[in-house]
């Protein structure tokens, strides 16, 4: 017995010390990152002023590719054949591990750094999700795990992903069907909040395109006869898609933001376009109700006698 407990005293020992040695090196590493704070402060409020939408991130892009390379890592840009997008990549050996950065703003948010809408640029693009931060912090923590790997003589791969067009784009899938995650061992992503959490929250399958009608212009008021409204098409369409709502599975989203509806309103509109999201947490759902979201385009386009197409923007399979 006092042997057993002797065995037992030398075990919990020697998991205390490998504890409290992680705790060394992970306190190490915050201090790290905190002594490097205003620089990665400078990148994020550099970002926050670019504000360059979806795969028009030359500067933020070029910006963070910049520091991984000082740092001292190894840059591929422009991969996926995405000139905004990139891999840095250091070290060798499993595991490889990714980080996802973000970079991208949205169209219309322009805002200063304050908290109040005041924009920088009137009617140019804004970080209204923080990717300023996403990226900058992407960046931070993927330098501080090579100190790390460089340090301890550890082996493995860390891997930085610079992954452009986030805000309806689908930079990222590019990127998976290029490869560039074929290797990777996990993956690592966040997003700027107002609390700290890690969650398992699965998110919802999605797919969206912009549908454009295409109809006669002619004089609203003295030959309204002559004409066919590309926007009756698109209010038809939005009609049927919404009383749709009550016969589909109540996890389901659908979201629509008419993009384009006419020049003036004693001009027949001969090109409207609405751009249209399905969501749901299963694919296969997602895709059902696709369908019929197309069918309601078709139909709105013969019953105002104007011509539809639409075009995939994400989600694609």
């Amino acid at each position: 017995m006092f042997k057993r407990i002797l065995l037992l005293n030398f075990f919990s020992s020697i998991v205390l010390m490998t504890f409290a040695q992680k705790n060394a090196e992970k306190e190490k590493i915050i201090a790290s990152i905190q002594g490097k704070e205003a620089n990665y402060a400078k990148i994020a409020h550099q970002i926050w002023n670019y504000a360059e939408p979806g795969y028009l991130e030359v500067k933020s892009s070029a910006l963070l590719q910049e520091e991984l390379k000082n740092a001292g890592f190894d840059v591929k840009a422009g991969v996926a054949e995405i000139p905004t997008a990139f891999v840095a990549s250091y070290g060798s050996g499993e595991p490889v591990i990714g980080i996802l950065a973000e970079y991208d703003a949205l169209p219309g948010l322009s805002n200063v750094d304050e908290p109040e809408q005041k924009a920088l640029v009137s009617g140019a693009a804004g970080h209204g999700c923080g990717h300023n931060l996403f990226g900058t912090a992407s960046v931070a923590a993927a330098i501080a795990v090579k100190d790390w790997l460089k340090s301890s003589g550890k082996k493995g791969t860390i891997r930085l992903y610079g992954c452009p067009a986030e805000e309806g784009g689908s930079g990222k899938v590019y990127m998976v069907r290029a490869g560039l995650f074929n290797d990777v061992n996990a993956v690592l992503h966040w997003h700027p909040g107002n609390e700290n959490s890690a969650g398992i929250t699965p998110w919802l399958a999605n797919k969206n395109a912009k549908f454009r009608f295409y109809g006669v212009a002619s004089h609203a008021s003295a030959a309204p006869e002559k004409g066919r409204s590309a926007l009756d098409a698109v209010e038809a369409m939005d009609n049927m898609v919404n009383m749709m709502r009550e016969h589909i599975p109540s996890d389901t989203r659908i979201h629509y933001v008419i993009t384009h509806g006419g020049e003036a309103p004693n001009v027949v509109p001969a090109f409207a376009e609405v751009y249209y999201y399905v969501r749901n947490p299963q694919m296969q759902t997602v895709k059902e109700i696709w369908e019929r979201v197309v069918k309601a385009a078709e139909g709105a386009a013969m019953g105002t006698g104007t011509r539809m197409d639409y075009e995939v923007i994400g989600g694609g399979v």
